[in-house]
């Protein structure tokens, strides 16, 4: 078949000695050599670059994330000056806006690890304010923002979350986990068209970085629902999945009649080739930077042991309702009694339920226990005992390289919060050598969806600047395994395989020409390499200057 369009001249990545790719109707019809280009309508020329599949980012926020780019952005600010002179200058090229909003705030910018209200009143004292952590777990608030949510030392914490309070018991300005939500609910929220502006922006923005589908790990229906309204506008230019939320606080009876709603919604799209969902999102515990996360040992100088979400036997419950349906679950565990609880709750699910009849999408592709693929988000610490048990039940790790940055600012914190542990951390070595499936993402905007940064941390274990000399950790992986996680990886976890992560005839065109042959240019060169072309479907979306 004549191709539509052809990339030659490039490095195919995973097809020895292959050099171009031909693409008709959306799809890669041939690999090969120059002939791939004969009797297409448009031939672009790779200069040598590496002809990848398109990043598939498995972790990410995708509609907040383009809304909290229009506010104040904080990471990675390593100082409480530098964070405060970002906000003033946010409130002061927008005067008008009834909140000043802000997000990606450092733990390591703060003495004691902790923002105060008395911070923020300091630059913003007439206007409420709420500024989220980087990750997401905590949010800091001004006296007016907390006057306006009304609260006060008489507040009492929510069952999931803490109000950081000071020594006579008034509330201090920091919210961990739940107890972000007494501020965002008077935080007014953007309109839909608002919504549709940022999203576009933030499309424009993942084509440039080389990402051709997401996996969003946040949705309730009324999301989905937005998610499908964009889609019928023929907007939606990425392959979008998404995980509707599955949350602990209800009866489990309540449960299923949520599961009757969301199957309702999330079933029909399952397998769609722009909008894609039949996922649930659960957390199991919170993260290490504010202890909240669940460790099996105690947090260093301290008796606790973290702020698990569920207890076992519940979360063990709404799990294998959730199996019994066919739904595909993913929990969030970054603590390694967190991580247990996830896999064990997968495990008894399995033992209860049997054997899956293939694939609940329909495909007929198996894997580990009877076409399961239930995921554990984040994995940022892991008992030796567990490591094993990813590939003996078919559970991939779904990991976001980017949080393991060795930048002090960022890992700081995180290191002392667990001591002689945290060398082990961000185990993709492990997993992966004991049989377990990786998929690679960002959790985008906790931080950004660079993935070559991310690459960086999963094969250098360096920061952008090369430190440190060596690298933080053992626990690396070659650059070709990285980026297999990226994109073939992420597809299994999607159970997209039979659509894309890989460059072989049949395949949806997502592809990318990075502007270097990066196996060849080495580790080294991960950091300085751009995209050079990004095509969605055998349609450019990106282009750099001077590519053509």
């Amino acid at each position: 078949m004549p191709a539509d369009l052809s990339i030659v001249n490039g490095v195919v990545l995973g097809v020895p000695d292959a050099t171009g790719v031909g693409v008709a109707d959306g799809r890669i019809v041939a690999v090969g050599g120059a002939e791939v280009a004969d009797g297409a309508a448009e031939t672009i020329d790779a200069r040598g670059g590496l002809v990848m599949p398109g990043f598939d980012d498995a972790h990410i926020h995708l509609r907040s994330g383009a809304r909290e780019s229009n506010g104040a952005l904080l990471y990675p600010l390593e100082s409480l000056a530098e964070v405060q002179a970002a906000i003033r200058r946010h409130a002061d090229a927008h005067p008008d806006e009834p909140w000043v909003l802000g997000r990606g705030w450092l733990y390591a910018a703060f003495p004691g690890a902790m923002p105060t209200a008395a911070q923020l009143d300091e630059v913003i004292p007439d206007r409420p304010a709420w500024m989220g952590c980087f990750d997401g777990h905590t949010g800091w608030a001004n006296s007016l923002a907390m006057r306006l949510a009304g609260v006060d030392r008489d507040t009492p914490d929510p069952p999931a979350g803490v109000i950081v309070r000071d020594a006579e018991g008034d509330a201090t300005g920091a919210f961990k986990e739940d107890a972000q939500s007494l501020i965002d609910a008077v935080v007014p929220q953007p309109t839909e068209d608002e919504d549709r502006a940022s999203v576009r922006r933030a499309l424009a923005g993942l084509h440039a970085a080389g990402i051709t589908a997401v996996q969003d790990a946040w949705l309730d229906p009324d999301d989905l629902a937005f998610w499908g309204r964009v889609h019928d506008a023929g907007d939606l230019a990425l392959r979008f999945r998404g995980a509707l939320i599955m949350e602990p606080d209800q009866a489990l009876d309540e449960w299923r009649a949520r599961l009757d709603a969301y199957e309702a919604r999330a079933f029909p799209l399952r397998g769609g080739a722009h909008l894609d969902a039949g996922i649930l999102k659960g957390f199991v515990d919170g993260v290490i930077d504010s202890r909240t996360a669940a460790v099996l040992a105690p947090y260093e100088g301290d008796t606790s042991t973290g702020l698990p979400a569920w207890t076992p036997d519940r979360l063990d419950a709404f799990v294998a309702e959730a199996d019994r349906r066919g739904w595909q679950v993913e929990l969030h565990a970054i603590g390694d009694r967190g991580v247990r609880m996830a896999l064990d709750a997968f495990e008894r699910a399995a033992a209860a339920n049997g054997p899956w009849a293939g694939d609940p999408h329909g495909r007929g592709v198996t894997h580990g226990t009877h076409g399961r693929r239930h995921r554990v988000e984040h994995v940022e610490m892991i008992d030796e005992a567990d490591v094993p048990r990813f590939g003996r039940l078919g559970v991939v790790a779904s990991m976001q390289p980017y949080h393991g940055d060795p930048t002090p600012a960022q890992i700081a914190p995180w290191a002392a919060n667990i001591g002689e542990r945290a060398r082990s951390g961000w185990s993709w070595r492990r997993i992966r050598d004991g049989g377990g499936v990786l998929a690679f993402g960002s959790d985008w905007p906790v931080v950004p969806y660079d993935p070559f940064i991310a690459l960086n941390n999963a094969v250098n274990r360096q920061t952008v600047r090369g430190e440190p000399a060596g690298g933080w950790s053992p626990e690396r992986l070659s650059l070709t395994e990285a980026l297999e996680a990226y994109t073939a990886g992420s597809a299994w976890a999607a159970y997209a395989e039979h659509r894309r992560g890989r460059i072989v005839p049949g395949m949806d065109a997502d592809l990318v020409v990075l502007d270097r042959d990066l196996l060849a240019a080495g580790p080294s060169a991960i950091i300085g390499t751009g995209v050079a072309l990004t095509v969605l479907g055998g349609r450019v979306v990106h282009r750099s200057e001077g590519t053509g």
